[in-house]
């Protein structure tokens, strides 16, 4: 029996327009409104064309319905720069992640979230109480998406080619996600990262709401961000006497943010002269530094995924077949999980720790027989 709820997801999963399917079906568009409403249902020969066309396995279209994320409970950055086709496909991606997310925690038992509602702080004092209470003081967070994943966040990628998709976040069955874009910046995905997290601890009921997110609480996010990954005294005791884009440039590797970011950063503490600010700004962006990082950071990764898959491929586990459990197509893995799915490379090796950084978890993860 088809689910015709799948249909529809598999469409605006791979941002296709009605008519473009019937297009290529060689049918009207308002047979695609029939076979999406449970009208009628496609004949198998044109179901099968379906699942070639918008890279879906058959048995995908037979499943129940789909744990759908509504629009305003996710906390886009660029909302209103984004089409409703990209909006749609990084919201099918998620819901692709909620059905990897259950399937592992069938499997692993995965830290619990610790996220405290933060709501009624501003955005810096919210930054630096969090950092308190999750043990960071005022050092530098040396992998940031390892931290979140250690205090129950699950971290996923999404493998989007546009500069409007950065990240998003939401929670799923009393569970936080953040979605971050790999197409961007090391520098650029931690302040993505960040800033999501400012949304998790700040804007929790509005996102659980559905409330629109407002220009105000981006804002807000992008102020948590900026506390959270340079905290003041961290960035004061580090302030040069004479700045320079070249000590800027050194300088911006002990946070891991953007040379943009840090120089905002210092000219908010007014560390810096309005004079000297604009004339970093316009430097930085002459050097087309605003689009291509100076000096680039590591891109981070997932580790929770990483001892995962590596605890799976001593099963024997491969990802075709997780793959055909869900009934989804191995790229769309491979795309939500920093394509460490593909990855024959260990999880100590591709997720390098520092002695300071956060280990999730202290045992090896092991499959639950």
């Amino acid at each position: 029996m088809i689910n015709p709820t799948r249909l529809e997801f598999a469409r605006t999963r791979r941002g296709w327009t009605k008519t473009r399917l019937a297009k290529e079906l060689g049918v009207q568009s308002r047979s695609i409104q029939g076979y999406e409403s449970g009208e009628y249902a496609p004949e198998e020969e044109k179901l099968e064309r379906i699942a070639e066309l918008l890279r879906f396995p058959m048995q995908f279209f037979d499943g129940k319905d789909l744990p759908i994320i509504a629009e305003h409970t996710a906390s886009f950055r660029s909302m209103s720069k984004m089409s409703a086709a990209l909006r749609n496909s990084a919201l099918g991606a998620g819901t692709v992640a909620f059905l990897l997310n259950d399937w592992i925690e069938e499997r692993f038992t995965l830290p619990q979230a610790d996220l405290p509602d933060l709501s009624d702080l501003s955005p810096e004092d919210a930054a630096a109480t969090l950092r308190r209470m999750w043990g960071q003081g005022e050092a530098p967070i040396s992998n940031l998406t390892h931290l979140l994943e250690s205090r129950g966040i699950r971290v996923y990628s999404l493998a989007i080619e546009a500069k409007e998709v950065d990240a998003f976040s939401v929670w799923y069955n009393s569970k936080p996600f953040v979605f971050l874009n790999t197409f961007k910046s090391a520098e650029h995905s931690r302040f993505d990262a960040a800033h999501e997290l400012g949304h998790l601890v700040r804007d929790r009921h509005s996102m659980l709401h559905g409330e629109t997110h407002s220009p105000e609480m981006e804002r807000e996010a992008n102020a948590f961000a900026s506390a959270f990954l340079m905290p003041r005294d961290s960035v004061v005791a580090h302030k040069p006497r004479f700045p320079s884009l070249g000590q800027l440039i050194e300088l911006k590797r002990i946070w891991g943010v953007s040379l943009a970011a840090l120089a905002y950063r210092m000219n908010q503490l007014t560390l810096l002269t309005e004079w000297t600010y604009r004339n970093l700004c316009i430097q930085i962006a002459k050097h087309g530094y605003r689009t291509s990082e100076p000096n680039p950071i590591r891109p981070e990764a997932s580790q929770m995924l990483a001892k995962v898959f590596d605890a799976l491929r001593s099963e024997g586990v491969q990802r075709s077949d997780i793959a055909k459990e869900l009934a989804v197509h191995p790229d769309d893995l491979d795309n939500l999980t920093f394509r460490l799915a593909i990855s024959a490379v260990s999880a100590q090796a591709a997720n390098t720790i520092s002695a300071d950084e956060p280990r999730l978890p202290t045992q090896p993860l092991k499959l639950v027989k």
